[in-house]
Parts: C-alpha cells; structure tokens; sequence
C-alpha cells in the first residue's frame, strides 16, 4: 500500500552490481562510465587522497584560534550544537537523527574535515622526538592512515598496534565479533624517536637457561640465519662433533666467517648438548635491557574495556557513566612506550572519561616523574535519561573533571608519603577577555562611556591574567602568588617573572611595592603589565614607567 521509490529501488540495484561507482552513498558517474567501459579522460588522474573540504580543512588547520573554533565549519563557532550538525548528528533545525553519525550521506566527509586540523595541529605541538597515539575502530581506520601519512609523512608511521578491547566473544554480531580496535603510532621524525622498552617479566626471564655452565649466567639460543642472502656469508660450519652444516637454502649466516670464529672463541654460539646441531647465537639475560613492544596488545596485558569501566566505577560510587572508556593500563602502557621524560606534556584531544589523566598521575608517582597533562573534550551534553544526568553531571566535559579530582584523591589517599603534584587547572576556550575598538561615527556618550574600561564588564581579573600569560608564552601552569600592595591585588607569576595588576585604582604606592617586590623576588628578569584605565591618573602614568625603570623594571605594558 506504499508508493514505490523507483529511482531509489534503481540506485540500489546499481550499487549492487557496480559498488565501486559510488562514493559515500552517491553515484559517481565518471566510475561509473569507466566499469561500463567508457574511456573517461585521465590528464588528472594521479595517486591521491582527497574529499569534499580537504582545502577547506588545509586553511582552518593554518588559522589561529580566535574564540570558540576548534571544530570545523564554516562559521568557525565551536559548540556541541555545531558539532554535532557537522556530524551528520542532528538535522537543520537541531533535532537530534540518531546517535550513530553514520547516518549522515557525508559521515567520512564530515569525519575528514573534522580531523584534519586536529592532526596538523598535533604535528605542531610535537617536539621532534614526539610522538602520536590515535585509538581508532575499523570505520575510519583506513582514512585515517591515508590522512596521517600525508600530515606526519608516510616515512614516519610507527606501527598500527592492534588492542583486544573486549575479553568474550560478542554473540549478537551479526558477522564477526568485534573484539579489536587500531591504535596508530606516527612519530614526528622516525629516525629520532625510539620507544621504550617494556620490562622484563618472570615469565620471559624463566626462557634462560644455563645448560653449558656459562660464567656469564643463563642464556637463550636464537636463530643464526638470516633470509637477505649475502654470498660472503654463505660458508660451511664444522661442528664440535665433526659434522658440516650449511644454512638452509636461500638463507646465509647472519655474520661472517671471521666474525663466526671469533664468537665459538668466546664461547657465544651453541651447537646444541651432543655438539651435533646446527649453530646459534647465545644470547645472555645480563645484556637483556627489556622487551621490545609488540603489535597486538592483549586485554591479559593493558585491560578491556569492562576493565575501564570498572575503573569509574570505582571513582563514582558504582556509577559506571560509560560504556567503554579505556582502561589506564592501556593508556599507562602508551606512555611508558612514549618514552616521555622528566616534564614532558601528554596531550589528549578526545579525553572523554579522563583515563588519561589518571594514567598520567599513576605514571608520575611511580616513576618520580614531573609529567604534565593537557585534556581536552567538547562540552558535550549528557542525555536526560543517562545516569550521568540523574547524578546531577550536565555535560561530559564536568564528569571528565571529576574523575580527575577522584583520581587524585585516590592516588593521595593509597600514598600519603606521596609529595607529588595532583593538582590541575580548568580553562574554557573563549573569545578574548580585551574589547574590540570599533569606530562608529553614531556613538552616543553611552557607547564611549563603555570604552573607557577595555576589559568585558562579565570577565574576572583571572580570566585577564590568563589571557596575558598565553600571550607572553608562558606556561599556564606557572605558580601565582597574590600580593596586597597598598590595597590593592597583585599578581606574581613564576617568583616574579611577570606581574599583573588589573585594579581600578592604581597609585604611586603600588608601584613603588612592585618595584620592592624586584628586590625582595631577585627574577632574572621581570616584566609588569598594568590595567591602563586603572592607574588613577596622568602623574601615575608618567611617573610608574621612571619608578620601576630605577629598579631595573624596563619591560613595563599597559592593557
């Protein structure tokens, strides 16, 4: 009793006997000439990868963030509303389609744009000997490489680690069981990096022996052969007991006669208890400095997902949140293999439950290690239904937060001899805290009344203080300590590296105390930004850039 949808039954049909003519779910009809073995003209024709926004992308990804636009689209306003529009996520007025993004015609279009600045903006931020781990399923898998080899370079791909995130088979599926997900590992510059070996367990170390009393302690034989055949180092071996022994064909020894001589000398090949084998290297666990990691993590090793869950839940009173946060074994094992040092930044982009963070923590307090943590997640809101709503947690960014605190309580409270730093800070990305100067030749004397202040009448002193030190380039992190100088709140950044005084009523007292502080701080060098409509008035102006210059103050600025 329905109208047929002729044209749509047709496309189908299409699909079925030509897949190949079609790209994310529409026809292409150049494809679809050539299958039907039509010469379609190939002067542009050349191996690439590219979707509908690529050059799009390529500009945001050089844009510098001005405000909320951390997500692509063409109005460059980052919300969760915006966010999911671009995902196929909701229609155009906002209602939400399905929870699967998939829907969206555009899904891996949309995919592309939204990842590719974050990738270009990843190779940025790492140092050469950097290093990126993207936890992935097979959906986006194979875009995913084809984009990072172009961002990092094809040259740089470390190795596509296959992770058993689930531990039972998932009988529903109706195909396979999907019990893996990817993690790709590019690097900066290969040839820099190096990952860090894994620790030896009881159980590889149990593989030596001893078996010819070596004084050198237990050992293990391994294969003396090699396939990349060298004529130099195809010869015949003699053993102990009289027999001649050649490598197998198309395989040499993997040294040379010399060499090989020199190594039955020390007593470093064996040919076996009866001196009747074929030779091999011995290999001693005193040289042993760890395990080389491998490409397929096993869930006995770094956990599943119910593992992770678990994890929160243990965090929230038995509130599990999520479905399938990772595990922080997985994550801890991602860092180890880093090779991260003293202070270095471990930047998540999609942080969501913040196992990351944790990771991180535990990682610090192991390791006596000062690592520092940069979190990101889109305000994304919890659906009124979940648990996570009924908890009184409106979005996923406030949970991830949480779990962090818990995190670290819980890390404080299993080691209170622990001195380490657990703390952390919450910035919002917002438009600048500083008001544009628009010339209008209409202004009303209300209008030049609000310009006498240039600081947003809804922005804290923080959020100014803030906003100064991402333009010096300083670390956000920096300790700050508030001084009361005749009156009046002053910030001291870093023991004096930077002061900020954003009040209203700056007099010759407050500088002079500032100018104190140069002595009493001894910085190497320090540098004052004022409040321009809160020094009181000309003679304060005048006189505050002489006062601090006599103490050594030259880099003095004014907002």
């Amino acid at each position: 009793m329905e109208k047929m949808d002729i044209v749509a039954e047709n496309v189908g049909k299409l699909k079925e006997l030509f897949p190949e003519a079609f790209t994310e779910g529409k026809v292409d009809f150049d494809a679809l000439k050539e299958v039907l073995g039509t010469f379609v003209d190939d002067r542009d024709e050349r191996y690439s990868f590219t979707w509908n926004g690529k050059s799009k992308a390529r500009m945001i990804a050089q844009t510098p963030s001005t405000g909320k636009d951390f997500v692509y689209k063409d109005n460059f306003k980052d919300n969760i509303k915006n966010y999911k529009e671009i995902t196929g996520q909701v229609d155009g007025e906002g209602r939400n389609l399905s929870n699967n993004p998939e829907t969206s015609g555009r899904y891996h279009t949309d995919w592309l744009n939204m990842m590719y600045p974050r990738l270009k903006l990843a190779r940025n931020l790492l140092k050469d000997d950097g290093v990126i781990f993207i936890s992935i399923d097979d959906n986006e898998v194979s875009n995913l490489r084809k984009m990072c080899d172009e961002v990092f370079g094809e040259q740089n791909l470390v190795a596509n680690v296959i992770w058993e995130k689930k531990f039972s088979p998932q009988n529903d599926a109706k195909w396979l069981s999907d019990n893996h997900d990817h993690i790709v590992i590019y690097s900066r510059t290969k040839e820099i990096w190096r990952p860090c070996k894994l620790p030896r367990t009881d159980e590889v170390n149990s593989r030596f022996s001893n078996p010819d009393n070596d004084p050198r302690g237990p050992w293990a034989s391994s294969d003396m052969t090699v396939k990349t055949y060298n004529a130099n180092c195809d010869y015949p071996v003699v053993t102990p007991s009289g027999k001649t022994v050649n490598p197998t064909q198309g395989r040499c020894w993997a040294i040379s006669k010399d060499k090989f001589d020199e190594l039955v000398a020390d007593n470093q090949v064996w040919f076996g208890k009866d001196g009747n084998n074929v030779p091999r290297f011995k290999s001693f666990l005193s040289n042993m400095d760890g395990l080389v990691p491998l490409t397929i993590w096993k869930y006995s090793e770094v956990g599943h997902n119910q593992e992770g869950r678990q994890e929160v839940k243990a965090l929230f009173y038995d509130r599990g949140y999520f479905d399938g946060p990772k595990p922080v074994r997985l994550l801890s094992k991602i860092i180890h293999i880093a090779n991260t040092t003293e202070d270095d930044i471990i930047l998540d982009f999609f942080c969501g439950s913040a196992t990351t963070a944790q990771a991180v923590m535990e990682s610090n307090k192991e390791n006596s290690k000062n690592q520092k943590f940069i979190m990101v997640q889109l305000p994304e809101t919890c659906d009124k239904g979940t648990e996570a709503f009924k908890s009184g947690y409106k979005t996923i960014a406030e949970i991830s937060k949480e779990r962090i605190r818990r995190a670290s309580a819980k890390i404080k409270e299993e080691n209170p001899e622990y001195d380490g730093d657990l703390g952390f800070k919450v910035f919002k990305l917002d438009s600048t805290n500083i008001k544009p100067w628009e010339v209008d030749f209409d202004m009303t004397e209300r209008t030049l009344e609000d310009f006498i202040s240039n600081i947003k009448t809804d922005r804290r002193e923080e959020d100014v203080l803030y906003e100064v030190l991402l333009k010096y380039g300083l670390d956000l992190t920096l300790p700050i300590t508030e001084h009361t100088i005749a009156g009046q709140k002053v910030f001291d950044i870093g023991m004096g590296a930077l002061i900020i005084c954003l009040s209203d009523a700056i007099s010759l007292e407050v500088v002079q105390g500032i100018a104190k502080l140069k002595d009493e701080l001894n910085p190497e060098i320090m540098r004052v930004v004022f409040k321009d409509s809160g020094l009181k008035d000309d003679v304060v102006k005048t006189n505050a850039v002489q006062i601090l210059k006599q103490a050594g103050i030259v880099d003095v600025r004014s907002l």
